[in-house]
Protein backbone atom coordinates (compact mmCIF):
# COMPACT_ATOMS: atom_id res chain seq x y z
CA UNK A 1 0.00 0.00 0.00
CA UNK A 2 1.29 3.21 -0.69
CA UNK A 3 2.54 6.03 1.51
CA UNK A 4 1.23 9.25 1.09
CA UNK A 5 2.56 12.53 2.35
CA UNK A 6 0.39 15.62 3.24
CA UNK A 7 0.27 17.34 -0.29
CA UNK A 8 -0.53 21.28 1.23
CA UNK A 9 1.94 23.42 3.83
CA UNK A 10 0.25 24.63 6.65
CA UNK A 11 -1.67 27.68 6.19
CA UNK A 12 -0.52 29.95 9.37
CA UNK A 13 -1.54 33.55 9.34
CA UNK A 14 0.49 35.71 11.58
CA UNK A 15 -2.01 36.89 13.90
CA UNK A 16 -3.88 33.32 13.79
CA UNK A 17 -5.81 32.93 17.70
CA UNK A 18 -7.57 29.56 15.69
CA UNK A 19 -5.95 26.64 14.54
CA UNK A 20 -8.17 24.41 12.78
CA UNK A 21 -7.16 20.72 12.29
CA UNK A 22 -8.53 17.99 10.40
CA UNK A 23 -7.30 13.88 9.59
CA UNK A 24 -5.85 14.28 6.36
CA UNK A 25 -7.18 16.20 2.18
CA UNK A 26 -9.22 13.54 -0.09
CA UNK A 27 -7.05 12.11 -3.36
CA UNK A 28 -6.46 14.95 -5.12
CA UNK A 29 -8.69 13.81 -8.19
CA UNK A 30 -11.61 14.85 -5.93
CA UNK A 31 -10.17 18.39 -5.30
CA UNK A 32 -11.86 21.62 -6.71
CA UNK A 33 -9.17 23.93 -5.26
CA UNK A 34 -5.52 23.66 -3.97
CA UNK A 35 -6.12 24.13 -0.38
CA UNK A 36 -8.06 22.75 2.42
CA UNK A 37 -11.32 21.02 2.63
CA UNK A 38 -11.37 20.90 -1.68
CA UNK A 39 -14.09 18.27 -1.72
CA UNK A 40 -17.24 19.97 -3.62
CA UNK A 41 -19.56 17.44 -1.60
CA UNK A 42 -17.58 18.60 2.27
CA UNK A 43 -19.43 21.10 3.56
CA UNK A 44 -16.68 23.23 5.55
CA UNK A 45 -16.54 26.40 3.49
CA UNK A 46 -20.50 26.18 3.27
CA UNK A 47 -20.30 26.03 7.43
CA UNK A 48 -18.23 29.24 7.22
CA UNK A 49 -20.58 31.09 4.97
CA UNK A 50 -23.52 30.19 7.58
CA UNK A 51 -21.55 31.23 10.52
CA UNK A 52 -20.09 34.44 9.25
CA UNK A 53 -22.12 35.50 6.62
CA UNK A 54 -25.56 33.71 6.91
CA UNK A 55 -25.03 32.33 3.28
CA UNK A 56 -24.29 28.73 2.69
CA UNK A 57 -23.08 29.59 -0.84
CA UNK A 58 -20.84 32.75 0.34
CA UNK A 59 -17.50 30.89 -0.46
CA UNK A 60 -19.33 28.56 -3.39
CA UNK A 61 -18.98 29.26 -7.01
CA UNK A 62 -22.53 26.81 -7.80
CA UNK A 63 -21.47 27.74 -11.72
CA UNK A 64 -18.32 26.01 -11.47
CA UNK A 65 -18.72 23.55 -8.54
CA UNK A 66 -15.54 24.75 -6.78
CA UNK A 67 -15.27 27.25 -4.30
CA UNK A 68 -14.03 31.05 -3.80
CA UNK A 69 -10.41 29.95 -2.97
CA UNK A 70 -8.68 33.45 -2.54
CA UNK A 71 -12.01 34.89 -0.96
CA UNK A 72 -11.52 31.91 1.40
CA UNK A 73 -7.86 32.33 2.40
CA UNK A 74 -8.21 36.41 2.31
CA UNK A 75 -11.34 35.41 5.32
CA UNK A 76 -8.72 32.93 6.96
CA UNK A 77 -6.28 35.53 7.18
CA UNK A 78 -7.62 38.66 7.99
CA UNK A 79 -9.98 36.37 11.04
CA UNK A 80 -6.74 34.58 12.24
CA UNK A 81 -7.80 30.84 11.31
CA UNK A 82 -5.10 28.77 10.76
CA UNK A 83 -5.72 25.39 9.41
CA UNK A 84 -3.94 21.91 9.16
CA UNK A 85 -3.80 18.46 9.46
CA UNK A 86 -2.95 15.98 12.62
CA UNK A 87 -1.44 13.60 9.59
CA UNK A 88 1.49 14.00 7.71
CA UNK A 89 1.74 10.72 6.25
CA UNK A 90 -1.33 8.30 5.82
CA UNK A 91 -1.85 5.03 4.02
CA UNK A 92 -5.12 5.10 2.87
CA UNK A 93 -7.23 2.06 2.77
CA UNK A 94 -9.92 3.19 0.68
CA UNK A 95 -10.09 5.65 -2.38
CA UNK A 96 -11.44 8.71 -0.22
CA UNK A 97 -10.33 10.50 3.52
CA UNK A 98 -12.84 8.88 6.13
CA UNK A 99 -11.31 8.58 8.99
CA UNK A 100 -12.16 4.72 9.53
CA UNK A 101 -10.21 4.52 6.37
CA UNK A 102 -7.04 6.46 7.05
CA UNK A 103 -4.09 5.05 8.46
CA UNK A 104 -1.87 7.58 10.37
CA UNK A 105 1.83 6.42 9.37
CA UNK A 106 3.24 9.75 10.92
CA UNK A 107 1.38 12.26 12.77
CA UNK A 108 1.77 16.02 13.03
CA UNK A 109 4.49 17.70 14.98
CA UNK A 110 1.68 19.55 16.77
CA UNK A 111 3.96 21.34 19.24
CA UNK A 112 6.38 22.32 16.38
CA UNK A 113 3.24 23.64 14.66
CA UNK A 114 1.49 25.69 17.81
CA UNK A 115 5.26 27.10 17.81
CA UNK A 116 4.58 29.07 14.58
CA UNK A 117 1.82 30.36 16.03
CA UNK A 118 1.97 32.50 19.40
CA UNK A 119 -1.28 34.07 19.47
CA UNK A 120 -3.07 30.51 19.11
CA UNK A 121 -5.37 29.89 21.99
CA UNK A 122 -8.19 27.45 20.60
CA UNK A 123 -7.73 24.58 18.44
CA UNK A 124 -10.73 23.31 16.92
CA UNK A 125 -10.55 19.32 15.38
CA UNK A 126 -12.87 19.04 12.75
CA UNK A 127 -13.37 14.81 13.45
CA UNK A 128 -12.78 12.19 15.44
CA UNK A 129 -9.23 11.08 14.27
CA UNK A 130 -7.85 14.61 13.97
CA UNK A 131 -8.95 15.07 17.94
CA UNK A 132 -7.92 11.46 18.96
CA UNK A 133 -4.37 12.31 17.40
CA UNK A 134 -4.48 15.54 19.05
CA UNK A 135 -5.74 14.01 22.55
CA UNK A 136 -2.88 11.25 22.29
CA UNK A 137 0.22 14.07 21.14
CA UNK A 138 -0.73 16.48 24.18
CA UNK A 139 -1.55 13.39 26.63
CA UNK A 140 -5.06 14.40 27.47
CA UNK A 141 -7.86 12.39 28.20
CA UNK A 142 -9.18 9.94 25.26
CA UNK A 143 -12.77 11.37 24.25
CA UNK A 144 -14.22 14.38 24.24
CA UNK A 145 -17.72 15.27 23.20
CA UNK A 146 -18.65 16.72 20.07
CA UNK A 147 -19.31 20.56 20.48
CA UNK A 148 -17.69 20.20 24.08
CA UNK A 149 -14.74 22.68 24.95
CA UNK A 150 -11.55 20.89 27.25
CA UNK A 151 -9.01 23.87 28.38
CA UNK A 152 -5.52 22.45 29.10
CA UNK A 153 -1.58 23.71 29.20
CA UNK A 154 1.18 23.04 26.90
CA UNK A 155 4.27 24.61 27.30
CA UNK A 156 3.42 27.23 29.39
CA UNK A 157 0.44 28.26 27.19
CA UNK A 158 -3.78 27.73 27.89
CA UNK A 159 -5.24 26.42 25.32
CA UNK A 160 -8.95 25.31 24.36
CA UNK A 161 -9.89 22.51 22.49
CA UNK A 162 -13.01 22.44 20.69
CA UNK A 163 -14.20 19.26 19.22
CA UNK A 164 -16.75 19.84 16.18
CA UNK A 165 -18.48 17.60 13.97
CA UNK A 166 -17.08 16.44 10.81
CA UNK A 167 -18.41 18.41 7.55
CA UNK A 168 -18.18 15.40 5.37
CA UNK A 169 -21.71 14.84 4.19
CA UNK A 170 -21.35 11.19 5.38
CA UNK A 171 -21.45 12.41 8.79
CA UNK A 172 -25.44 12.65 9.53
CA UNK A 173 -26.05 15.65 10.90
CA UNK A 174 -28.38 18.77 8.94
CA UNK A 175 -25.48 21.23 7.57
CA UNK A 176 -27.45 24.06 10.05
CA UNK A 177 -26.37 21.93 13.08
CA UNK A 178 -23.32 21.26 12.04
CA UNK A 179 -22.96 25.33 11.39
CA UNK A 180 -24.36 25.89 14.69
CA UNK A 181 -21.56 24.01 16.49
CA UNK A 182 -18.59 25.58 14.85
CA UNK A 183 -20.58 28.69 15.73
CA UNK A 184 -20.10 28.29 19.42
CA UNK A 185 -16.61 27.36 18.73
CA UNK A 186 -15.84 30.61 17.68
CA UNK A 187 -17.69 32.97 19.40
CA UNK A 188 -16.25 31.37 22.20
CA UNK A 189 -13.10 32.00 21.14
Amino acid sequence: MNIETHPLPPFLPENAKILMLGSFPPPQHRWKMDFYYPNFNNDMWRVFGLVFFGDKDYFVDLANKTFHEQKIRDFLNEKGIAIYDTAYQVQRLQDNAADKFLQIVEAVDLTKLLAQIPHCQTIITTGELATQTLLAHFRLPETLKIGTPLAFSHNGRDLTLWRMPSTSRAYPLALAKKAESYRLAFQAA
